[in-house]
């Protein structure tokens, strides 16, 4: 495997016979945690911000190489739009005061990404439709991440109303 696949497949996820996309969330969670914990949100945003340029040009020499648009085993745009659910959401957590504020955050931008990614609603539709190449596979992630956190915040704060 060479490394562009492998960073291109999230150190392999995407080669999941079944929900490529779903393994590779999953795979980027534990990381995106660790990133969060040993470093710092800086760091993890940052980590986010580089695969994500990266991202758009290795899938552009990617599919350029292969001659399809959007593989499934392409799983790095998952990775980012996971953290980027996870910081806004463990962010918002760590304003809560009730007890297991931070798992339900962890759970929440999971569950509330992978909606938006799978759904694909107004914007991260016509993105997904419309811009090819990879702008296109990274930038509607991008917005699912952003509209997961956000879905993630909401939630979170809801529940501490009830508190």
């Amino acid at each position: 495997m060479t490394i562009q696949k492998l960073f291109l497949t999230f150190f392999g996820a995407g080669l999941s016979p079944k929900a490529p996309g779903t393994v590779g969330s999953l795979a980027s969670l534990p990381a995106g945690l660790g990133i969060l914990y040993y470093f710092g949100m800086e760091s993890l945003f940052m980590l986010t911000l580089a695969i994500t340029i990266i991202g758009i040009f290795e899938i552009n020499k990617y599919e350029k190489t292969t001659g399809t648009h959007d593989q499934q085993e392409i799983v790095i745009d998952e990775a980012a739009g996971m953290w980027l659910s996870l910081m806004i959401a463990i962010s918002t957590a760590a304003t809560m005061n009730y007890p297991y504020a931070e798992i339900l955050a962890i759970v929440f931008s999971f569950a509330a990404f992978r909606l938006f990614d799978i759904w694909k609603p107004s914007t991260i539709g016509w993105i997904d439709r419309e811009l090819k190449g990879g702008l296109g596979v990274m930038l509607d992630d991008v917005l699912a991440g952003i509209a997961g956190g956000l879905l993630s915040a909401v939630l979170l704060m809801g529940i501490g109303k009830l508190f």
